[in-house]
């Protein structure tokens, strides 16, 4: 019998346990609200490194598990059932502002990441992967489970240590997201960026501890039942509605690699590289099932809270799977690109991002930076994480009008992230033509947003050029 993944889960749960309990405890960590998966994580890491191998446990199944949770909570989010939106006066502007902003991430971070990469492979790293230059963007805007997807195919290819440089990037990018996040907001406070009385929120000792009261009545409802578990419970209807999701995303990447392979080695090496952006497919498949449900009139049997509750176990578990799932001794010959993107990566979201986004909005422009900030750093659930901070039971309209932007984001990024294997193809091919082309692409990106950001901004693009964060005087 195997109980391979029974242990390494229960260690996984383990580490998530004494983390939350820590969490709950320790100041240090309710100061700059540190999520107890990146703790976990960090147990995970010094475990597997050194404890696991003595007792023959190795860590490539968390990278295994990465990858299929990534998918997992990909698809349960896509699955929620969103209703049509009230219709207000600067609704398309708003959007419009959002894609901008969210853009202008994958463009900063491709862009500057790659040219980074080039300054090294013609200076000091001749011999350097010149695709670790997407890293930077695998692992702050899109994740660890995309990292380390992304970075196994990279591996076939020859980057020895591609999906352990990724994870690293990722958990560089939650670091950066927790500790900078909070260092954002006592910022806010300090400079009237926000409003002193939101200092109570961060104050609350939920917030703090991670844990809520342990009066019953006053916690919040987390989901709600859609069908009569005499019949099927709900949360059992719902995972197995989205792991049948997973698998018309598995079939239909299994037919097109099929197809592919009959045009030859090429088309067997791009199959390959789809597997490595199989969370696309499964949005995808996500929104042909959920279109099939409403085609039947059966979509209200979905309960978008229970699909919230199945992501944050798939995130909590990809955060905390993804920093153990890293190999020191892969990283240890990256430290010197790692910290070059690292560096990077911090300018562009600590100065960079803040100073652009409080030109580019029309109102609740610290809200909206901090959502963008955490999502540009981490994944979601940080820039919710952040965001709840100053906004805790979201009435304002930024979570909402953020959420409608992301369908727009992901099909503008599908060119991008498709574009990501090209300097792989110029290293295995000999051809730094390819390379050259993934860096005209996210340059595309780049200067894209930014005639956007200039046209939505106006005269206020450029405004206050010394001034990190500016403050709209009509408010």
């Amino acid at each position: 019998m195997n109980w391979n993944y029974i242990i390494h889960i229960g260690i996984i749960s383990c580490s998530l346990l004494v983390a939350a309990l820590l969490r709950a405890r320790i100041r240090f960590f309710q100061k700059y609200l540190i999520p107890a998966p990146i703790i976990a994580g960090i147990f995970l890491l010094v475990f597997y490194n050194f404890f696991a191998p003595m007792w023959n446990l190795e860590s490539a199944y968390l990278g295994e598990m990465v990858y299929h949770l990534l998918n997992i909570s990909f698809i349960s989010m896509m699955l929620r059932v969103t209703g049509k939106r009230e219709s207000k006066k600067n609704q398309k502007r708003v959007l419009a502002q959002n894609v901008t902003a969210v853009i202008g991430q994958y463009g900063l971070q491709c862009f500057f990441g790659l040219l980074a990469t080039a300054l090294l492979m013609y200076t000091v790293m001749p011999d350097l992967f010149p695709a670790i230059g997407f890293t930077l963007a695998l692992g702050f805007e899109l994740g660890p489970g995309q990292a380390f997807s992304i970075g196994s195919t990279w591996q076939q290819m020859g980057f020895e240590g591609g999906p352990s440089v990724g994870l690293t990037m990722a958990a560089i990018g939650f670091l950066l997201g927790s500790f900078g996040g909070v260092v954002l907001i006592n910022q806010g406070i300090k400079k009237g960026w926000i409003g002193k009385e939101y200092l109570k929120n961060y104050e609350k000792e939920r917030v703090k501890t991670g844990f809520f009261s342990r009066l019953q009545e006053k916690r919040p409802i987390g989901s709600y039942l859609s069908t009569d578990g005499e019949s099927l419970d709900t949360l059992s209807y719902h995972i197995a509605l989205i792991m049948m999701t997973y698998l018309v995303s598995w079939g239909f990447l299994t037919g097109l690699s099929a197809l592919l392979g009959l045009i030859g080695p090429l088309g067997v090496e791009l199959a390959n590289s789809l597997w490595g952006i199989n969370f696309i497919f499964s949005a995808f498949s996500a929104l042909g099932v959920k279109m099939l449900l409403k085609l039947f009139k059966v979509e209200t049997t979905i309960d978008n809270a229970t699909c919230n509750r199945i992501s944050g176990l798939s995130v909590d578990l990809t955060v905390a799977a993804s920093l153990g799932a890293i190999s020191l001794v892969a990283v240890r010959g990256y430290w010197l690109p790692i910290l070059v993107l690292a560096s990077v990566g911090a300018f562009i979201t600590l100065v960079v991002l803040p100073a652009y986004t409080s030109r580019l909005y029309d109102d609740h422009q610290f809200y909206r930076m901090l959502l963008i900030y955490g999502t540009g750093t981490g994944t979601l659930p940080t820039g919710l994480a952040l965001l709840r901070v100053v906004d805790p039971d979201f009435e304002t309209p930024v979570l909402t009008d953020y959420l409608y932007s992301v369908g727009i984001v992901f099909l503008l990024a599908i060119p991008i992230i498709l574009s990501v294997n090209l300097p792989a193809f110029s290293y295995t091919k000999g051809d730094p033509k390819l390379f050259w082309l993934a860096v005209g692409i996210s340059g595309v990106y780049f200067f894209g947003a930014l005639i956007a950001y200039m046209i939505l901004s106006k005269k206020r693009a450029f405004s206050s050029p010394k001034t990190l964060f500016h403050i709209l005087t009509d408010e």
